[in-house]
């Protein structure tokens, strides 16, 4: 049995602080979430041999480490299920942009094999298993734009404007361990409110520390800051600035250096699939496939 398409949106972050340090390393965040309605596509074929693999390429991501298939293995362990899947994955996303592609691909994973498998989990169980796979899974699951808090798994729903975004992929890939393990990152940043927030009192803390390692993400905020207010999105690599028309930010879109990739897409409070999913049934059970 084949699935339809399932959607696994981009999200932004539209701004950034880090306000502190844990004891086990983990930084302590405020940020706003944000979807796209742009992002991978994942279709699941069920199988009855209890295995998951993964078709179509993902560059630099073994199957064995995408968080697509340790989704669905974490949901068959989970659940005690037999039945298995084939992942078709339609990569369209960059690796390491900071639009939570595989973190995205892990939550579609999670929502639609839930479906398609029958196992009957809610939504907090499954925002709490995608927790264990990623601190962003979790947003992606729930299919809201969120504050988050934490490190980015404390989330609260929010309603934001819907502007129309650019989002410029300057071809790089930022290791974010690099960027939290820099000695300059400002690590106090004082808490905000949301109130702070729409007042532009906000920023990315990682900003800094990507334009020094990666010039070629300076040049793409400067370029891009020729139209509007240009920002990292998570640690990057992709970078981003808000337009109220689409008409402009497809202007703006036509001059981009063709060394690069751009796209426009509309800002969402609730993401593609959100919309896709169906409510879960109580009592389902596994399905055949």
């Amino acid at each position: 049995m084949s699935s339809p398409r399932w959607p696994a949106p981009a999200k932004i972050n539209r701004f950034l602080h880090v306000i502190g340090r844990r004891d086990d390393g983990y930084h302590l965040l405020q940020t706003v979430f944000q979807f796209l309605d742009m992002g991978d596509w994942l279709d699941f074929t069920c199988t009855s041999d209890g295995q998951v693999h993964r078709l179509g390429d993902v560059s630099g991501v073994s199957a064995a480490a995408d968080l697509s298939v340790r989704a669905a293995r974490l949901l068959q362990q989970v659940t005690g299920g037999e039945l298995g899947a084939i992942i078709h994955m339609d990569k369209r996303l960059p690796t390491g942009g900071g639009l939570g592609g595989g973190s995205s691909d892990a939550a579609t994973t999670l929502v639609a094999l839930n479906e398609i498998w029958g196992t009957g989990l809610g939504e907090d169980a499954l925002a709490e298993l995608g927790l264990r796979l990623g601190a962003d899974v979790p947003v992606f699951v729930r299919g809201r734009a969120a504050w988050g808090e934490g490190v980015g798994e404390q989330l609260t729903s929010v309603t934001l404007d819907e502007p129309w975004f650019l989002v410029v992929d300057p071809g790089i890939s930022v290791a974010t361990a690099a960027v939290f393990q820099a000695t300059e990152l400002t690590r106090n940043s004082p808490r905000i409110t949301m109130d702070d927030f729409y007042a532009g009192r906000a920023r990315n803390d990682c900003e800094p520390v990507v334009r020094r390692l990666y010039p070629e993400i300076d040049c793409a905020l400067d370029w891009l800051g020729r139209f509007g207010e240009a920002r990292l999105t998570g640690t990057g690599a992709c970078v981003f600035a808000g337009f109220e028309q689409e008409r402009e930010a497809r202007s703006a879109l036509a001059s981009l250096p063709q060394r690069w990739r751009g796209w426009v897409a509309r800002g969402c409070n609730h993401s593609p699939l959100r919309e896709r999913r169906r409510p879960t049934p109580v009592g389902v059970t596994a399905q055949e496939c």
